[in-house]
Parts: structure tokens; C-alpha cells; sequence
């Protein structure tokens, strides 16, 4: 499946990342409305990462455009209180929202978007003073599965396959085949990449280019991740794609495609890599130029 993904991504500014063909939104920053146009009508579902302003402040406009029964669904981090906060509001400030669905999720827990297509989450540590049981911040994974023959049974006639579904089941000729599609970090400090190996598109912030200057800010602030362990960190994983966003606008495009370059060389990331500026949406991110 090939993905068609807009997106905008500043750290501090806003951040969402919409995916045409799953009819999803990553997050929920301020200009989705008003940069998708009537293309907002196509996103039914919405994964939010956490309660930052900068994730979240677009949502209301989005979803005064296109409530409708049971759509958009929204989900969040079940302690993510100021989200829960938000959907009260939302429905007591304009009544024709009322049907939209918000749902709290936990860590590793399983969404079905359609037949052949889930998400699960995955909890992070960006927030720094959640408790190890309160689930704040997440990560989300979006897996499509099909049902592929058993070896056993790959050489059999179409009649004696309807012969054994009959007798035995159709469930039990095959095996569910998951492909990872897309995986999205939201925000969250450089961990547990091994929960990433294997996909084909990952979507990971890099809210600072190098490890010196993350170790200069305060450790009381929530927690990101730097551009040099992003790229350090994939080298090692299976991946086909990588798109990094949540640039800090301190930066210049200049300074960051120095530094996606110099550390793709420096290690050995070969994958394409492509990145969201600050300042800027990104249309069609797959079908642009990749920066290495």
C-alpha cells in the first residue's frame, strides 16, 4: 500500500500528520482545517499522542467541520485528563458535536479500524512526572493483516480447499500475515526503539539535532528526542522509510538537512529520509525528494 501523508510539524507550534488512504490524523495541531480544506472530511478516525497544546488545539474547528454518527472517532491517553476536559467542553460549547465518539486508551491496546487494519498503542515516557502506572503519552503502530494459505495447503485444487473449509473451517487453512505499515512516535524521548523494527514508514520527532544540547536543558521539562539518536537508533532497525519531524524552530532547513546528511553518513543510515521544517506543510511527504 502506498501512503499518501500531509503534515505539519514544529515542535511547540503544532503538529498532525494526516494519511489519505487509512482516512486517519497523528495528532491534532493547530491549521488542519484550514490547510486539508474539504480533504478533512475524509479523516474518520484521530490519534492523539498526548495533551500538549501544540497536538491537540486543532481539533475543535476539525470536528465542529465533520461530526457526523459515530465519526470522527477520537482516541487519547486514558490519563490524559485535559483531553477528557476538552471533549466536555467541545460538546457543551457546540451541540453539533455531540455524536462524535472520544475513546481512552491504554498501553498495547488493540483499536480495529476495518477488517484488515488495527492500531495499538504504545506508552512513552515524554511526560515527566506520570506515574509508572498512568498512561499519559502513547505512540501508536497501524498494522494491516491478510489471511495467507497455509504451506500445507498451497497445492491443493480450488474444489478440495472448499472441500476442508467446509469440513474444518476456512480459519483453519490459513495464517494471519500483520504488516507493520506506519509507526508514529508522537512525542517521546529516544527509547525502546526496538518497538519499531520492522515497519515500513516510521514517523519520529526530533525535537533537537544533537545530544549536547538536549543534556543543557532542564530535566524538570517533558522529555524528546534529538536528531543524533534518532539516526543512531535506526541504523540498527528493519525499516523502509524514515520521516522525522517536531523540529525545534531554532533551526534553519539549512542546519537540519546538514545534519540529517551528516549523521545518515556518519551511521550508515541508507533508508530515504524525509523531514517536515519548521514553518512549513508538507504535502505528499512519500512523493517528494528524500534528504539523504
Amino acid at each position: 500500500m502506498i501512503l499518501t501523508i500531509t503534515g505539519y510539524s514544529t515542535a511547540l507550534f503544532s503538529t498532525w500528520y494526516f494519511v489519505e488512504e487509512l482516512r486517519l490524523l497523528l495528532d491534532a495541531g493547530d491549521g488542519i482545517a484550514p490547510t486539508l480544506l474539504q480533504k478533512s472530511r475524509k479523516i474518520d478516525h484521530i490519534f492523539l499522542s498526548h495533551a500538549d497544546r501544540d497536538h491537540i488545539t486543532g481539533l475543535l474547528r476539525l470536528n465542529e467541520l465533520n461530526a457526523r454518527d459515530g465519526f470522527p472517532t477520537v482516541y487519547y491517553p486514558t490519563d490524559a485528563g485535559s483531553i477528557s476536559t476538552l471533549e466536555t467542553f467541545s460538546k457543551q460549547f457546540d451541540g453539533r458535536v455531540k455524536k462524535t465518539v472520544w475513546h481512552p486508551i491504554g498501553d498495547q491496546q488493540h483499536v480495529q479500524l476495518r477488517k484488515d487494519l488495527f492500531v495499538q498503542s504504545a506508552r512513552n515516557n515524554h511526560v515527566v512526572n506520570a506515574q509508572p502506572h498512568e498512561v499519559k503519552s502513547l505512540g501508536y503502530q497501524i498494522y494491516q493483516t491478510k489471511n495467507k494459505l497455509k504451506p500445507a495447503f498451497v497445492d491443493l485444487s480450488g474444489e478440495a480447499l472448499r472441500q476442508l473449509a467446509e469440513q474444518f473451517g476456512r480459519e483453519n487453512l490459513t495464517d494471519e500475515v500483520r504488516t507493520n505499515l506506519l509507526a508514529y512516535s508522537g512525542d517521546t524521548p529516544a527509547e525502546n526503539f526496538d518497538q519499531w523494527n520492522n515497519t515500513q514508514i516510521l514517523i519520529h520527532e526530533a525535537t533537537f539535532l544533537t545530544r549536547a544540547e538536549l543534556a543543557t536543558l532542564a530535566t524538570n521539562r517533558n522529555q524528546h528526542s534529538t536528531l543524533e539518536d534518532v539516526l543512531a537508533a535506526v541504523a540498527d532497525l528493519t525499516i523502509k522509510t524514515l520521516i522525522l519531524g517536531h523540529f525545534s524552530s531554532r533551526y534553519s532547513g539549512e542546519e537540519i538537512d546538514e545534519a540529517i546528511r551528516r549523521y545518515c553518513t556518519a551511521f550508515h543510515v541508507t533508508i530515504p529520509v524525509y523531514r517536515l521544517l519548521p514553518g512549513q506543510t508538507h504535502w505528499d511527504i512519500l512523493r517528494s525528494d528524500p534528504i539523504n
